[in-house]
């Protein structure tokens, strides 16, 4: 009886399975080609996937037992052996057996253990010479890198005027040391220094090549002005001229000049005025013409003098005789114009297209590009003494030269009040040199000099592109790197970032006036 209903049950599983493959079977057969390719390959894999769980199941459980098969053979023979599974079983007479090379281990019994190497002592060596340390040498820091302010100008000229009026015309070299050799003195002041030649350059270029914004001769003057041998100092001072410093470098192929000639060649070889130490903002503003691609300004490196006494880094800028056509005592460079006059030939836009002003107009010589040029070196800079030596475009301090000097009050007549220092070479009339670039970098964006923008209607499209381009700070720290001296006076790296600061903060404010003011961006090679 139970055999018959055990085989009812088969047949009937049989008969379910055999019905339920062909209602499978009929399924698939309705489904595309793609779909039935589909679920054959599903159900394949399934079945793949159960055999091969199937047979790692059986496998380790088959070895289990093969072993504990043959260990209780093992056990059980007459061979004394020790609890020990993987050591080899040995008979009496010293042979190996048979069985005990059958005895290998699995795959559970396998035990992974990772040692540290223990780390040996260095042996000494004997006889050694122990290096000596190398003491560094201390760099003091100066704080004589703070921005310059309007307070520090102020009080340094009211100081320059107050000895001056004390010790008269010679007030240069009261600061000059004694040392040397010293010859009577020639025309103005002239003096011969006899200075020791330093084999290190401080204009470092370590590249192949220096930055694209520079051209040969500007690289030429930077090494000069830095490393230039100095062979006669002398004081020029003449009516139209404000005294000044300048130091010579005489070559062999500089000309001789003749004991008749006039005194109008002050300069018989390489020269380079220096200025005042607090004047650092020219060798700033040099790299930052060239940086903008306007060209304007004279070389102008930091550099130390051993003859003086405080020895401070002084600003040293390129003596460019074509700037003085006419001698120094005539200044014919200089363009003489007032406010008003300069707001006229602005909307005159004089000499543009190379077309000649019409007679009887306010124009210059100057082109009309040039006043654009300069209206945004100015406004970066905040140099306020070309355009607006009145201070009528921002807030003045007390101390500011141009209310000591009772200048501010003049602002009521804007249209009488003259440009200052504006200058062009006598050979190139179109075109203006940017000189004095005195600038400040203590104002803040609330109190900027927007009358330097006023009338200006277009600027240089590619200044303006770097200012866009937000590669201001990255050509300008590579450009201000070269100098090493000024670098160093104003404190490393962190002393130019901050300079750097203020400069990005006044180009995104020019941005916005251009953008508010409708002002067009247009390429100016002229």
């Amino acid at each position: 009886m139970e055999i018959c209903i055990r085989g009812d049950i088969i047949k009937y599983l049989f008969i379910w399975s055999y019905t339920s493959l062909l209602r499978i079977y009929g399924c698939i057969q309705r489904r595309p080609p793609s779909k039935r390719n589909i679920i054959i390959a599903g159900a394949c894999f399934v079945y793949l996937f159960f055999v091969v769980s199937q047979v790692g199941h059986f496998l380790p459980h088959q070895d289990r037992r093969t072993y504990n098969h043959k260990y209780k053979s093992i056990r059980g023979s007459s061979l004394e052996t020790d609890d020990d599974p993987f050591k080899t079983v040995y008979s009496p007479a010293g042979e190996n057996t048979d069985i005990a090379l059958s005895v290998v281990p699995t795959r559970s019994n396998v035990v992974y253990i990772t040692l540290k190497s223990k780390r040996l002592k260095p042996a000494i060596i004997r006889g050694t010479v122990k290096p000596k340390l190398r003491s560094k040498t201390r760099r003091t820091k100066s704080n004589n890198y703070a921005f310059i302010t309007q307070d520090n100008v102020a009080n340094l000229e009211r100081e320059v005027q107050r000895v001056k009026r004390t010790y008269g015309k010679d007030i240069s070299w009261k600061a000059v040391r004694r040392i040397g050799q010293t010859s009577p003195e020639t025309g103005n002041g002239a003096r011969t220094i006899v200075e020791t030649e330093s084999h290190v350059s401080s204009i470092r270029i370590y590249s192949e090549r220096s930055p694209p914004w520079y051209s040969k001769k500007d690289i030429d003057a930077m090494r000069f002005l830095a490393d230039g041998k100095v062979s006669r100092i002398n004081e020029v001072s003449y009516k139209s001229v404000p005294p000044f410093l300048m130091f010579e470098t005489t070559t062999k192929d500089s000309p001789n000049p003749s004991p008749t000639e006039n005194d109008f060649k002050i300069c018989r070889g390489l020269c380079g005025i220096i200025k005042s130490p607090i004047d650092t903002s020219e060798v700033f503003a040099f790299h930052l013409d060239r940086v903008l691609g306007l060209n304007k300004s004279l070389p102008a490196v930091s550099r130390r003098f051993s003859y003086f006494q405080d020895e401070q880094p002084c600003p040293v800028v390129l003596w460019d005789a074509s700037l003085y056509p006419g001698g120094s005592e005539v200044n014919q460079s200089a363009v003489r114009l007032t406010w008003g006059q300069y707001q006229s030939s602005l909307k005159q836009r004089c000499w543009h297209r190379n077309i000649s002003p019409k007679l009887g107009s306010s124009c210059t010589s100057v082109h009309h590009y040039e006043w654009s040029k300069l209206a945004l070196f100015d406004f970066l800079l905040q140099i306020y003494k070309r355009l607006d030596q009145s201070c009528c475009g921002f807030r003045p301090r007390p101390q500011d030269e141009c209310v000591e000097l009772d200048q501010h009050a003049d602002c009521g007549d804007e249209d009488s009040i003259a440009l200052a220092n504006i200058i062009h070479r006598g050979d190139d009339p179109r075109h203006l040199v940017f000189s004095d670039n005195k600038g400040f970098f203590d104002r803040d964006e609330d109190n900027l000099d927007f009358k330097l923008l006023e009338g200006i209607k277009e600027l240089p499209e590619h200044a303006v592109g770097v200012l866009r381009s937000q590669r201001l700070r990255e050509r300008l720290l590579q450009a201000l790197f070269l100098d090493r001296v000024y670098w160093e006076s104003q404190g490393g790296r962190q002393g130019i970032e901050r300079l750097i600061d203020v400069i990005e903060r006044r180009a995104r404010v020019l941005l916005t006036y251009i953008n508010a003011h409708g002002i067009r961006v247009v390429p100016m090679n002229v």
